[in-house]
């Protein structure tokens, strides 16, 4: 699903057999599709991804009006979702769910990134009366703004998920402690986000086999792994 803040064509934002609702725009199939290459339009990764090439860095401002470097995620496990706080009731489920998951694995080393796809409005104080809302841990639950061209950079080159002013996907993307994407899972499917669990779960238990290594070395293996 696509949640979007106006009315829009049916052409302009979707593809063909897709279903128009109210409020939202059906984007993906029921089956994840693999990541486009070489396309104008953005696929969302599969449910299960194979560890690639770490994150290209960002840096955004948090609800709190400090910067926000995607550094700091070093050695965490992490969710990324796109919402903006003026949504009429998708994006409000859709952070209900990323909640729920936060409160169930109470974990220090999870965290949840949404990053706003309506910057113009939702202001950092906007963003961190929106976080209350949810009763939001600011150390594990950063919700971000920035300029729009790099929220669409992020969006659709690290999330893999397509994002306009006030259109976003409902999906949940997953990172690993290398800043690896891992995952992708529909938020406002209930089955989805058991498997979502299930999988941070897997990755946080994964041993942080990549640690920084001093510039022309190469990272020895583990002795006791």
């Amino acid at each position: 699903m696509i949640c979007v803040r106006h009315h829009v064509s049916f052409l302009a934002c979707l593809t063909a057999v897709s279903v128009l609702l109210p409020g939202c725009q059906r984007a993906d199939k029921e089956e994840p599709l693999a990541i486009a290459e070489n396309q104008d339009e953005v696929l969302p990764a599969p449910e299960q991804v194979s560890p690639g090439k770490p994150i290209d860095p960002f840096t955004m401002t948090d609800q709190r009006g400090e910067t926000f470097e995607s550094a700091s995620l070093a050695g965490k496990v992490w969710i990324g979702s796109i919402f903006f706080s003026s949504c009429p009731g998708p994006c409000f489920r859709e952070n209900q769910a990323l909640a729920d998951v936060l409160a169930e694995i109470d974990d220090p080393d999870l965290m949840a990134v949404s990053i706003t796809c309506d910057p113009e409005n939702d202001l950092p104080n906007v963003l961190d009366h929106y976080a209350q809302r949810f009763e939001a841990d600011p150390e594990r639950w950063k919700f971000l703004t920035g300029d729009m061209e790099e929220i669409k950079r992020i969006a659709n080159t690290t999330f893999f998920l397509p994002a306009e002013v006030g259109v976003h996907s409902e999906r949940g993307v997953i990172f690993d402690r290398q800043g690896r994407l891992r995952g992708s899972f529909h938020l406002l499917q209930p089955d989805r986000v058991a498997v979502m669990k299930k999988t941070i779960r897997d990755v946080l238990a994964e041993a942080a086999s990549v640690t920084e290594t001093p510039a022309g070395e190469t990272p020895s293996e583990d002795p006791e792994s």
